[in-house]
């Protein structure tokens, strides 16, 4: 999100008041055999599907990897994206699966496993692309009304472009985005390229542009999305890594994320240390 997905100004304020845990998380889990997901509700990453079970990219992979680290059951907990990270450090959950991308605000916060993916933005544009909306810069440039996800990191990636902050358009997620694209309320919205190409399949009103890199501190940046852990919970992290890179290595990886619209593409072998920076 923007998976989600993303600026790290609306999670980074409610953070001072956390608990810190201690002991083995790890331990801990394997003992009472329930990992408990912090999710945002966000498709293709988190989310209920139309049988009203938990689903998602990062579900599953988290159903898989904490089976394989002793933890039969995950039990996904749902909220704003720009609360993963304040409800993980207050113990809301024992880890975000969100698809959470990994940047150098964040990683002041917490910590994450290695990415699953990495992604490129896009925008949800009327048919036709009638504004000719195909980077941040052409947003600014035609004055296009522009709107994106809370806490996205779509936010940053407008304002360093040029584009007032306060002119943004926040909206619930990809799924409202489309909407008031569809509706003449905006011209564009900026997502993944994932999320985008994934909402608009049913529309005959809107369409997603061809994925393209923002830019950051003047060069083309790529992103990438991972599982997000409280700094003290190294053990756990790193135990999560050993699987994800296993899962890597065997092409598991791509088979599962394959499901929920992730392309070749979009596998990595970026890591958190390189994306922290």
């Amino acid at each position: 999100m923007s998976a989600a997905v993303l600026g790290a100004a609306g999670t980074l304020g409610a953070a001072g008041c956390s608990r810190v845990p201690t002991g083995d998380t790890l331990a801990r889990l394997k003992s009472q055999g329930t990992v408990r997901l912090g999710i945002a509700g966000e498709a293709p990453y988190g989310y209920i599907d139309d049988d009203g079970d938990f689903t998602g990219e990062a579900v599953e992979l988290a159903r898989i990897i904490f089976e394989r680290l002793g933890v039969d059951r995950v039990q996904p907990v749902a909220t704003d994206f720009s609360s993963l990270i304040p409800g993980l450090k207050t113990q809301q959950f024992d880890v975000v699966a969100a698809g959470m991308y990994i940047n150098k605000e964040r990683c002041q916060q917490v910590i994450f496993s290695d990415p699953e993916y990495q992604m490129l933005d896009s925008f949800i544009v009327r048919k036709g692309n009638p504004m000719g909306l195909r980077t941040y810069r052409d947003v600014v440039r035609e004055k296009a009304k522009f709107g994106t996800g809370t806490g996205y990191a779509e936010i940053q990636y407008a304002v360093d472009a040029g584009y007032e902050e306060s002119d943004i358009v926040i909206l619930q997620d990809p799924v409202a985005g489309l909407n008031a694209v569809e509706a003449g309320r905006i011209d564009v919205f900026g997502g993944t390229a994932l999320t985008t190409r994934g909402v608009v399949k049913m529309s005959s009103k809107a369409e997603a542009t061809e994925p393209f890199a923002p830019v950051v501190d003047g060069r083309k940046h790529v992103d990438g999305g991972g599982f997000t852990f409280r700094p003290a919970d190294t053990k756990l992290r790193d135990a999560f890594n050993v699987e994800i890179h296993k899962m890597k290595r065997s092409g598991e990886l791509f088979r599962v994320l394959r499901r929920f619209g992730f392309t070749k593409a979009e596998m990595t072998t970026l890591t958190a240390e390189e994306l922290c920076r």
